[in-house]
């Protein structure tokens, strides 16, 4: 209800300028590097609309603004007018993921950012923002300097830092309401994450990361559409009760992997039947018929309408009246995060047709997005890039279909990704977003970095290729750094995932015996639903020679087994799965 009056007070805003002849259509053209060389000449100012083809605000912006007669007057007569997709421009929705969507950012001549504004803005104080840049361009209190990176030697967080970071968790959660966050709520997955971990490690603080991480997992499911499946992005006014529809592909796959795994660590059901839903989702609305899967669904069924009495229907009454329209880009970034699930899924549910799915994804996207040497594009064409998201998207997917699958293949291809990220992405602190650099100078993004750090340190455990190690030093190295940290808010769980896998060995399970004897396909099927997040699933099949990573010498066996190895030991041979899940749990943590 109160989106809908907001959207009723910013169509009264602009009512007096609906009055006059409505001048021509702002002119949009796209973001490039001669935009700022056009505004030189033409002295102009530089408009950047940056928004997606899924989000409300971003239609309603389109719809009331930008049509107002005196903010098209004020363009047309200072401004080079750009617009772009942040989910086709990995880069500028990087630089730029704190002020959206929609995001108004506007520059100088020079490309210096005069105004930086997130959310949508009525025509009146639009009017007013655009000719006050035009009578004093200074850069406003919204531009703040970027916090200083140089390059330190220290490979894990120090000890305040730790403290500090977890204290963030326990000071920012609602316990009233559960979760993160006073205005938006959702399912912050590194959080989530990281609350398993303590779980299982034992949790010293008296079950508390526990009680937080399932108390926001059980109001998450009120953004569960109960009609199609899928998750919606989050909610609103500070509670689980007003959701925003969109339905977007990183949402799906992250909340898809949390349930499942979730549901390894407490066997609750609930989690089970979650992420079967957002599966059910992905399968009737976000899959390509080839198998590859779409980006996101938009959050209107008419644009710049909310969706509220359209989403309280059931699946027959909405589609008579329409289905909000699907952005069928296929781009390799949210793809990997899709197989990546999946492939997590599969582990712990065991149904066969999940990991179909992830597998039919991966050989598409390795048809249609490689580069060559081991990375990929964004989409078909690229207008920029190469973006460092997609080839590590595709890197831990692989990573994670060798795990499910113990095919040598994908591990193949997860070092290949691993290797062109190092030699396309890696710069004096961390690992760029694009390839080079942006035409906005070159800055490592924190999430991504923690990804290549955790993706990079599994790796090199898997493989025992120093390399891959080295890799994830240099991330961890600029995430360590504290002005790494600034702005973060409660999204700190990344930094202490990282640090914490890479100073740990991750839980090691090896079955020794053919890959065609049924006793060692049970073996593997309980070593992959055991629920550690961090672990290193092998299966040796003396058949196809040693181990990638040969670093313990196992013995072959009559009949199959599976060795669960710490640094110092490994257990003697389990011979049924259910002794192997025992032996698991008495690991120290």
């Amino acid at each position: 209800m109160r989106t809908r009056l907001l959207v009723l007070t910013a169509l009264a805003l602009s009512a007096p300028g609906k009055s006059l002849a409505n001048p021509p259509a702002i002119d949009w053209e796209p973001w490039s590097e001669d935009v700022f060389a056009r505004a030189q000449q033409e002295h102009r100012f530089v408009l950047l609309d940056l928004g997606t083809g899924w989000c409300h605000w971003c239609h309603v912006m389109e719809k009331v603004t930008y049509e107002d007669p005196k903010v098209i007057e004020l363009i047309q007569a200072r401004y080079l007018a750009v617009r772009a997709d942040a989910d086709a421009r990995p880069d500028l929705a990087n630089c730029y993921e704190d002020y959206g969507w929609p995001a108004t950012i506007v520059f100088g001549p020079d490309r210096g950012e005069i105004v930086k504004r997130r959310g949508y803005i009525p025509p009146r104080p639009m009017a007013a923002m655009l000719q006050a840049i035009i009578d004093d361009p200074t850069p406003g209190p919204s531009v703040l300097p970027e916090p200083v990176l140089t390059p330190g030697g220290e490979m894990e967080l120090r000890p305040e830092a730790r403290d500090r970071f977890r204290q963030v968790l326990f000071e920012n959660y609602d316990d009233r309401r559960a979760g993160w966050g006073t205005t938006q709520k959702f399912l912050p997955w590194d959080i989530i994450e990281y609350c398993m971990g303590e779980t299982l490690g034992g949790d010293r603080r008296g079950g508390r990361f526990e009680r937080m991480a399932r108390e926001t997992l059980a109001a998450n499911l009120r953004l569960i559409d109960p009609a199609w499946g899928g998750v919606y992005q989050y909610s609103t006014d500070g509670d689980w009760d007003h959701p925003h529809f969109e339905k977007i592909m990183q949402m799906q796959a992250e909340n898809l992997r949390i349930y499942a795994q979730a549901y390894a660590v407490w066997h609750d059901p609930i989690y089970l039947q979650a992420a079967r839903q957002i599966h059910r989702y992905l399968r009737d609305f976000l899959t390509a018929p080839a198998g590859a899967f779409y980006t996101s669904q938009d959050a209107d069924l008419i644009e710049g309408e909310h969706a509220g009495n359209y989403f309280a229907l059931n699946d027959g009454a909405r589609r008579r009246l329409g289905i909000p329209r699907v952005d069928t880009h296929i781009y390799a970034r949210e793809n990997g995060w899709a197989i990546h699930a999946l492939a997590i899924f599969y582990e712990v549910a065991g149904e066969p047709g999940y990991l179909s799915d992830a597998v039919r994804a991966a050989h598409w996207i390795l048809e249609h997005r490689s580069l060559g040497e081991g990375g990929f594009s964004h989409d078909a064409n690229d207008p920029a890039g190469p973006y460092l998201g997609d080839s590590l998207a595709m890197g831990q997917a692989f990573l994670s279909l060798y795990a499910a699958t113990a095919d040598r293949a994908w591990l193949t291809r997860a070092e290949g990704a691993m290797d062109y990220l190092s030699a396309h992405f890696k710069a004096e602190v961390g690992y760029l977003t694009a390839a080079g650099g942006t035409a906005l100078g070159a800055r490592p993004q924190v999430d991504e970095n923690a990804t290549v750090a955790r993706f990079a340190n599994l790796l090199y455990h898997y493989t025992g290729e120093w390399r891959f190690r080295q890799a994830a030093e240099h991330a961890i190295r600029f995430l360590v750094l504290p002005a790494a940290a600034e702005r973060r808010g409660f999204q700190v769980a990344g930094f202490l995932l990282a640090d914490r896998e890479f100073n740990a060995l991750p839980v090691h399970v090896t079955v020794v015996g053919r890959k065609d004897d049924s006793t060692a396909q049970a073996l593997f099927k309980a070593a992959l639903q055991q629920p550690a997040t961090y672990k290193r699933i092998e299966w040796w099949d003396a058949r196809e020679g040693t181990l990638p990573n040969p670093d313990v010498q196992y013995p072959e066996l009559a009949t199959p087994a599976a060795f669960v190895c710490t640094d110092r030991s490994c257990s003697a041979p389990v011979l049924l799965p259910a002794t192997l899940d025992r032996v698991l749990r008495r690991l120290p943590r």
